[in-house]
């Protein structure tokens, strides 16, 4: 497809619509909005300095913050090393409803996730979360009963449930379709570099000595700590969106806006509306997602939780053990990153999902076959723990794959606090399935996990299937509306591209009505 943005218009703050009309300072994004509205031109240029600017104010937040949320999470494995099972004294699976309460306390709350993330502006929520997980964490170190743990990660677990599904939603507020998957990916891959600093941290805490403090309190303490005093930064730099962007100029504003027309998704619509939510629960690809989900996350405790017990179980002192996770967080990162370049080059989610999903497969495989305590199997047993790296790529699809299949602010609010949901489910089931009496083997678990991945695989092609169905629908849809039955889709071009470029214009009124994917007849889905 050839590149027309350089004949749309030029960069500054000269800002014309089809029709010629000066639009600086005189509209307002409402009407941009409008499905009648004039449209407004930018060229390549103008795009990039967009999105460079949207990615050093927006995108850092996201990852910094994201990088809090998964530390404060992942520095419990860690602490199981240092003590905190002892010293509170855990017992049986204790540490494992420990691990779980966290998931099981988004669970219950991703109901009022979805209203909340609708009906609350991201400046206005995301300080509030990060306040309150931040708290909490700080709180573990005073812990010392079973119960008061479970207590106060329940707590972490209620404030970060809005989390995941918050930052996809802003991720689709700001960014087209071809650049969503890099977006997660950095915000997402910093579950490797929380691995990275949470090993780094937890080592060099290890050697502290000190009469009043044992190192997994200051663990706990450091990380919430560290998360409530960037409260005040997150609420002094975040805009709601961008027609109100602080950091773009107003024609920058219209442009920004304007550059998002081809998702055929890009509401912000505050309205709570009920008829998607019903869509969201009959809509079978929207169950798919879950199951992928579900299962992948399933199998991601078994890195999350119990990677340093397994690591452990490999005869490393816990000094050793806790070192041992710097490369996996490496591999973590450069997977989610690599594969988020590959999606972004090809265009196409499911057959990478497909074919990441078989080194986990791989990986569970070696850590179930081989038998811990002989020294020839130490390297590839660790070669097995590190393919388990994949999962984090699989998710980051996964995640990738709903946001640009789902249109309509309430649904895509509720398809991704689903998705969260059934993370949470997937991180409740999962330390259960590995059993403290297993240790250090975890066969049941690890039989369980493989199971697990071989159907995602068998899940991911139906849901191809479902995806094609529906375009295939909308085709018709179209035709019917007297509409051509095949549009291009601009919104995954790597160069700005006027989705006015293959039409007459008659495509791409609805880009900004609050309509659902299923009833947007424009809405072209994603493989």
């Amino acid at each position: 497809m050839a590149h027309h943005g350089d004949d749309l218009g030029t960069a500054g703050d000269d800002i014309t619509t089809k029709h010629g009309a000066d639009l600086e300072g005189s509209a307002t994004m409402s009407e941009f909005k409008s499905t009648d509205a004039p449209r407004v031109t930018l060229t390549e240029e103008d795009n990039k300095r967009i999105r460079r600017k949207t990615d050093k104010v927006i995108l850092s937040i996201l990852v910094w913050v994201y990088f809090l949320q998964i530390l404060d999470k992942t520095i419990l494995g860690y602490a199981a090393i240092f003590g905190i099972r002892e010293a509170v004294g855990l017992e049986g699976n204790q540490y494992s409803l420990v691990s779980s309460v966290a998931p099981i306390a988004q669970l219950a709350w991703q109901p009022f996730s979805s209203w909340l993330i609708v009906r609350v502006k991201p400046r206005t929520l995301m300080p509030v979360l990060v306040l309150g997980w931040g708290i909490a964490q700080t709180f573990v170190p005073l812990c010392r009963t079973f119960s008061s743990l479970m207590a106060v990660r329940f707590l972490l677990g209620l404030f970060e449930a809005g989390c995941l599904p918050l930052f996809s939603v802003i991720t689709t507020q700001w960014y087209r379709r071809s650049e969503q998957p890099v977006r997660v990916a950095a915000w997402y891959g910093t579950n490797g570099l929380a691995t990275i600093f949470a090993a780094a941290v937890s080592y060099g805490f290890a050697h502290i000595k000190s009469a009043a403090l044992e190192s997994w309190q200051i663990m706990f303490l450091f990380t919430g700590l560290m998360t409530v005093l960037t409260v005040p930064f997150i609420y002094w730099k975040l805009d709601n969106d961008i027609s109100s962007a602080r950091f773009l100029t107003a024609t920058e504003r219209a442009q920004g806006q304007e550059r998002l027309r081809a998702n055929q998704n890009s509401n912000t619509s505050h309205e709570f509306v009920w008829a998607q939510v019903w869509e969201t629960a009959l809509d079978i690809k929207t169950w798919l997602f879950i199951c992928i989900a579900f299962g992948n996350n399933l199998g991601a405790q078994v890195s999350n939780t119990f990677g340093p017990l397994i690591l452990n179980g490999l005869g490393f002192d816990k000094y050793t053990t806790s070192l041992l996770n710097i490369p996996f967080g490496a591999l973590q990162y450069i997977i989610i990153l690599l594969v988020a370049w590959i999606v972004m080059k090809t265009r196409w989610k499911s057959p990478v999902l497909t074919i990441i999903l078989v080194p986990v497969l791989i990986g569970c495989a070696i850590l179930y076959s081989l038998a811990r305590g002989v020294s020839a199997n130490t390297g590839p047993l660790l070669l097995g723990y590190y393919f388990l790296a994949f999962i984090y790529g699989a998710n980051t699809l996964n995640m990738a794959w709903i946001m640009a299949n789902t249109g309509g602010s309430t649904k895509k609010s509720v398809v991704m606090s689903a998705y969260n949901a059934a993370s949470g489910a997937g991180n409740i089931v999962g330390p259960l399935l590995f059993d403290a009496a297993d240790a250090p083997s975890y066969h049941s678990g690890l039989r369980a996990t493989m199971g697990v991945y071989a159907a995602l695989i068998c899940i991911v092609i139906m849901q191809v299937g479902v995806l094609y169905y529906l375009n295939q629908s909308h085709r018709k849809h179209r035709v019917a509306n007297g509409k051509p039955a095949k549009i291009y889709d601009h919104s995954m071009d790597q160069k700005y591209v006027s989705i006015d470029a293959d039409n007459d214009g008659s495509i791409g009124n609805n880009a900004f009505a609050d309509l659902t994917d299923k009833k947007n007849d424009e809405f072209i889905y994603v493989y």
